[in-house]
């Protein structure tokens, strides 16, 4: 891997890790065993390192949001579960980059340059839920409709944008795997009241898999 390239991938471990404003350029070089000249070769400040990170997150989840804009995920109404399998693939990638939601506003003020990036992010999440909400309407899955609908999308955005920050203050300790499975839960707890018997099912399933995968970790 060339240096640049390790330079991003320890950036962003240790972003995860210990927060972005608590990791300097020095911590960064430290953990390469490389000169902070060398880091400076590539990079000439953490903002540019950033400014970099932020960029392939954008592209990354952009081009997975936009995949229910360009077609509906599933179009047999037995095959709804696509949908929830769908925001299994968003969560996991925001958890990739998910130093970015912490401490949010701080961020947005210190590196002004990805504040638009942001918005563009975020209009694109709404977008794709809404688009996945309509077509669950259109099929006749779920009720919700007009504002109702509309307060819906906005309610699993919210959920969706800062699931992490939520997560990561009431249990810090718990594994990847249970933040990202609860947070398509909690998603889907939003979307049960307007689900038919038949697709409840399906919800039944997921709370069941969250109770046992909790029950395995308090028994390690």
């Amino acid at each position: 891997m060339k240096t640049r390239d390790r330079i991003l991938v320890t950036s962003l471990e240790l972003f995860n890790e210990a927060g972005e404003a608590h990791t300097t350029t020095l911590d960064i070089a430290t953990e390469l065993e490389i000169s902070p000249g060398n880091l400076y070769y590539h990079f000439k400040g953490k903002d540019q390192i950033i400014a970099e990170l932020f960029h392939q997150y954008e592209v990354a989840l952009g081009e997975t949001l936009a995949a229910p804009l360009e077609r509906p995920l599933d179009s047999g109404r037995d095959g709804v579960e696509n949908n929830w399998y769908y925001l299994y693939v968003v969560l996991e990638e925001m958890f990739q980059y998910r130093f970015l939601y912490h401490n949010l506003d701080d961020l947005l003020r210190r590196y002004p340059a990805i504040h638009k990036g942001f918005q563009r992010l975020l209009q694109l999440k709404r977008a794709a839920l809404y688009a996945i909400c309509d077509n669950l309407l259109q099929r006749e899955v779920i009720g919700a409709r007009d504002q109702q609908l509309v307060g819906l999308v906005d309610n699993l955005t919210l959920t969706l944008t800062f699931w992490f920050n939520y997560e990561r203050l009431l249990h810090p300790a718990r594994s990847q795997a249970i933040t990202i499975h609860q947070g398509v839960l909690q998603l889907l707890t939003m979307i049960a009241p307007y689900l038919g018997e038949r697709e409840l099912a399906f919800y039944r399933d997921c709370e069941a898999i969250y109770r046992q995968m909790i029950e395995e970790q308090e028994d390690r």
